[in-house]
Parts: C-alpha cells; sequence; structure tokens
C-alpha cells in the first residue's frame, strides 16, 4: 500500500498571526484541497515531456541518440535520490536533537522557539518524501523508455556513447540548419554550418567515418554538402 504523504497543517492560533478569522474560516475549509494539490502538484517531467521535449527527433534523431539522453537524464536523477537520501537521514537526526531539546528546555520562549524548528523540520520531510516519490516515478520511466528505444534498434552501442554520435550528430546539425532561412539567425547558422564543414572535413580526411544507419561506419553520399 503506497505510504500516505500530507504536510503539517499551521494550528488556527499560528494563522491569525498573519491572517484575519475570516481568511483562516477559508483556509480551514480549504485544507483537503490544498493537501490535495501538495501531493499531486507537478515536481518533474510528465512522460508526454520526455518523449517530446526531451527525446525530439530534432535534437535525438535516431533512438541511440534518444537512448544515450535518456541515460543522462535518468543518472541526473539518481544522483539527485542519492543526494537527498543524505539530506533526509540528516533532517532525521535533527528532528531527533529537537526533540531532546524540546524535552529539556525550562525557558518557554526558546522551547517554543525550538517547537517552531521542529514543526518546520516535520515539514521539510514530508517535502523530501514527495520529491523521492517524484523522484523514483521518473527514474521508471526513463527505464521503460530505454528498453523501448533498445527494442527499436537493438544494434546500436550501448556502451560507447561516441559511436552513435557518428550517425546522429551530423544528422542533427543538418536538420538544425535547414531551419536557420527562416528564423533569421545568421550567427546560429554559421555556427551550425562550421560544425557541418567540421564534420565533413574530418570525414574526408578518414578521422571520422559518418555512422549513416546504425549498423556500420559507411559514407553517406547523399547528405547534401554545403558550398565551400
Amino acid at each position: 500500500m503506497p505510504k500516505q504523504i500530507n504536510p503539517l497543517m499551521p494550528m488556527d492560533n499560528h494563522l491569525l498571526n498573519i491572517l484575519s478569522e475570516d481568511e483562516v474560516k477559508d483556509f480551514k475549509a480549504m485544507k483537503a484541497e490544498l493537501q490535495d494539490t501538495w501531493v499531486k502538484k507537478q515536481m518533474f517531467r510528465t512522460e508526454t515531456e520526455m518523449r517530446i521535449s526531451v527525446l525530439n527527433d530534432l535534437k535525438h534523431p535516431t533512438p541511440a541518440a534518444k537512448y544515450w539522453q535518456a541515460v543522462r537524464e535518468q543518472n541526473v536523477f539518481f544522483e539527485q535520490m542519492v543526494f537527498l537520501s543524505f539530506d533526509y537521514r540528516r533532517n532525521e537526526v535533527e528532528i531527533k536533537k529537537l526533540h531532546k531539546k524540546i524535552a529539556e528546555e525550562k525557558d518557554e520562549l526558546e522551547k517554543e522557539s525550538l517547537q517552531i524548528d521542529l514543526e518546520q523540520k516535520t515539514f521539510d520531510k514530508a517535502g523530501m518524501e514527495l520529491t523521492a516519490k517524484d523522484r523514483m516515478r521518473e527514474l521508471r520511466l526513463w527505464s521503460e523508455l530505454k528498453d523501448e528505444l533498445v527494442k527499436q534498434d537493438p544494434d546500436f552501442d550501448k556502451q560507447n556513447v561516441n559511436t552513435h554520435q557518428q550517425e546522429s550528430l551530423p544528422k542533427r546539425l543538418m536538420k538544425t540548419f535547414q531551419f536557420f532561412d527562416k528564423a533569421n539567425d545568421a550567427d546560429g547558422a554559421k555556427n551550425i554550418a562550421a560544425q557541418i564543414m567540421t564534420a565533413q572535413r574530418l570525414e574526408k580526411e578518414g578521422t571520422l567515418k559518418i555512422n549513416t544507419n546504425g549498423k556500420g561506419t559507411t559514407n553517406d553520399k547523399s547528405n547534401p554538402k554545403l558550398s565551400q
């Protein structure tokens, strides 16, 4: 059964410090709605955003290119999950320390201040749990997308990122270059043209063999050439 995560809602007397009585009533009436909003708000990307915005066909024109971008994205979420686990453990220790300090504190004002710190740390804890849950959702989605891309093209190199770039990077540059006559971006066009010309020169010199089909390293004589 999924763990229920709910934010710590402020007490009425605390709300009265910053809201009017009527506003407090409205806030209380919205309690269930606000908790629902807090839980279901979008934190990270949806599957639709991942497929269309991240793994778009212009930047990543081949299954291999999309796969390696998915690897990068998944790794970021993996590392952030590990860092979050450290923060969560530190926060748990701080909560234990605050409980101990509150039990031992004699001064009422200091105890009140410690109680506020405790409530804030408790809210932080709930936020971290919610963040971890959504990070896990995206980690699973990247895993599913990677599997899907491998099924589309089982033969591409899944160990060396450089291999697919011999095919996908020239394709990306040529596709991008086609849009610059409409974008009125001379500097951008020059930058892309420079990269295409460099790739073509390296191919001609034998330094780079452009892989056009994902299976070998053959030259593509159908690719348009830039005028020298």
